[in-house]
């Protein structure tokens, strides 16, 4: 897994207009372009992408929780903007960018440490200046449903 260690190592704002938004996202995926850095801090990394839908998979540890010992929210949320806000990316045509409007989190149940979930992004519209998605955390072995969200991104030309 390829993950940038500096400002360098990621793409210049021309080489990711250059290309589609799913192609992007299908080079981050097979490590020619940088994970999302904040992803090697909070232990995640995409795993999936088709056209409208992006997974990120990760596993929580001890250092992602709050002081009553479960995962602190942020961490949530994060996996939740990163699948939704990526599920939007593969929708973007090349030239254009995205950036995140709003999002809301509801998080069902607690999430035991150490339990590798997916959070699955699927965009549900995606216009020329708006996109909306969804997304759920889920249990890898248990299936269970975690959190769930939702976001909108603001479309623009590069």
């Amino acid at each position: 897994m390829y993950i940038a260690q500096s400002p360098d190592d990621l793409p210049t704002r021309e080489e990711m207009l250059a290309i589609s938004g799913l192609e992007f996202m299908e080079r981050v995926r097979d490590g020619k372009i940088s994970q999302p850095p904040i992803g090697g801090v909070l232990n995640y990394r995409v795993t999936e992408v088709t056209e409208g839908r992006v997974v990120f998979t990760g596993t929580p540890e001890f250092a992602f929780s709050n002081p009553l010992g479960t995962v602190h929210g942020g961490w949530y949320g994060t996996l939740l903007d990163s699948c939704m806000a990526c599920a939007v990316m593969t929708t973007v045509p090349q030239g254009s960018f995205y950036t995140t409007l709003e999002y809301k989190v509801n998080i069902t149940r607690n999430l035991p440490l150490g339990t590798k979930i997916e959070a699955i992004g699927v965009v549900s519209h995606a216009g020329r200046s708006t996109g909306v998605a969804t997304g759920e955390i889920r249990g890898v072995a248990d299936g269970k449903l975690y959190a769930t969200g939702s976001t909108t991104c603001l479309i623009m030309k590069g």
